[in-house]
C-alpha cells in the first residue's frame, strides 16, 4: 500500500515464539483439536431455532412441510454437533486414552440423546415464557417476551447447556452458556439446577454458580448473585473441586435487585421473600421476608452565594 513500508517481523516472531515456551499454560503444542467456538455459536442459535419456530431462524416456516423441514434441521444439526462433540471429548485429558473412533461413536450417541431431550426443554421453556408474561406487568404480549427478553435467550441456552452438561460433555456446554452471558450480562453455570417457571427479570449481572439448585416459580431480578461463600482448599493449598459451594433456593421464592446470597449449607425457604441489596449466608425458613433497614438520607440544600 502506497505510503507504508514493509518492517521485517523475524524478531517479533522470535520473540513470540519464545513467549510461547515460557508461558505453556495459555499455549498448546500438543496435537488436539478443540471445538469452535463460531461453529458453538452457531448450533446454539439453530438449536433455538427450533425450540421457537416461527420466532427464531426462518420465520416463514410452512405447517404443510414442517415435519421435513425440522427433519432437514436436525439432520444438519446432528453432523455439527456430533463433529463439535468428538473434538470435545478427544481433548479431554480423561478421554485421552480413548481412540478416535471410539469418541466419533460416543459422540453421535451423545448428539442423538441431547436432540431426544428437545421437546421436554421445549415444555420447560414454554412455562418460562409464561412466567416471565405473567411476572413483568410491562410485557404487552409473549411475542415480545420471546423476541426481547434477554432472560429467554439465557435460560434457552442454559437448558440445553444443562443437559449436555449432565451427560458430561466436556467444554462445549460452558462455551454456550458463556456465549449467552456475553451478549446477555446473565452468567449461569450449566451445571447449575434450575426448576420450571424460572423467570429472571431485567437480568443483567445475575451470577449462578456451578452448584445452585433452584425449586419451582422462582423469580430474580438483576445483580443477584447465587454465589460461594468460601472455596475450601486440600493440603497443597488447592482448591478442593466438586463440592456443593452454592446455596438452595426452594419453590416460590423471589429474589430483588442486587441481594447477594452465598455459600453450600444457605437454603432459602419456600415462598420466602429476599429484600434488594440484602448480603445472606445463613439459610432463612420458609415463607420469611428479609429486607435491609430502611437508610437514613441526609439532604443538604445547596445554596448558591
Amino acid at each position: 500500500m502506497k505510503g507504508f513500508q514493509r518492517v521485517p517481523v523475524e524478531h517479533i516472531a522470535k520473540a513470540l515464539v519464545e513467549s510461547y515456551r515460557k508461558t505453556p499454560r495459555i499455549t498448546c503444542s500438543e496435537e488436539r483439536e478443540f471445538p469452535s467456538r463460531e461453529k458453538v455459536i452457531w448450533i446454539t442459535e439453530e438449536l433455538r431455532g427450533l425450540l421457537f419456530p416461527g420466532y427464531l431462524g426462518n420465520t416463514h416456516m410452512c405447517w404443510a412441510n414442517v415435519e421435513y423441514f425440522v427433519g432437514c434441521k436436525l439432520d444438519h444439526l446432528f453432523v455439527a454437533l456430533s463433529q463439535e462433540i468428538s473434538k470435545a471429548l478427544r481433548s479431554d485429558p480423561k478421554a485421552m486414552e480413548e481412540t478416535s473412533r471410539s469418541c466419533e461413536e460416543r459422540a453421535c450417541e451423545e448428539t442423538r440423546r441431547f436432540l431426544e431431550k428437545l421437546p421436554m426443554i421445549r415444555e420447560m421453556l414454554d412455562e418460562d415464557v409464561q412466567a416471565a408474561f405473567d411476572g413483568d406487568p410491562a410485557a404487552k404480549s409473549i411475542e415480545e417476551v420471546i423476541l426481547s427478553y434477554p432472560c429467554v435467550i439465557a435460560i434457552s441456552i442454559y437448558r440445553m447447556a444443562h443437559e449436555l452438561f449432565v451427560q458430561g460433555i466436556p467444554l462445549i456446554p460452558r462455551m454456550m452458556t458463556e456465549y449467552a452471558h456475553s451478549i446477555t450480562g446473565i452468567d449461569i453455570h450449566p451445571g447449575a439446577k434450575i426448576g420450571r417457571s424460572f423467570f429472571i427479570d431485567h437480568g443483567t449481572g445475575v451470577v449462578i454458580g456451578e452448584t445452585c439448585e433452584i425449586g419451582d416459580n422462582v423469580k430474580i431480578y438483576q445483580g443477584v448473585t447465587l454465589g460461594a461463600l468460601s472455596f475450601p482448599k486440600d493440603e497443597r493449598g488447592k482448591i478442593i473441586r466438586g463440592r456443593k459451594r452454592h446455596p438452595t433456593i426452594e419453590d416460590n421464592v423471589t429474589i430483588y435487585a442486587g441481594a447477594t446470597i452465598l455459600g453450600g449449607e444457605t437454603v432459602i425457604g419456600r415462598g420466602s421473600v429476599v429484600g434488594g441489596n440484602v448480603w445472606l449466608t445463613h439459610s432463612i425458613p420458609a415463607n420469611t421476608k428479609v429486607v435491609i433497614e430502611e437508610p437514613r438520607l441526609r439532604i443538604i440544600e445547596n445554596r448558591t452565594q
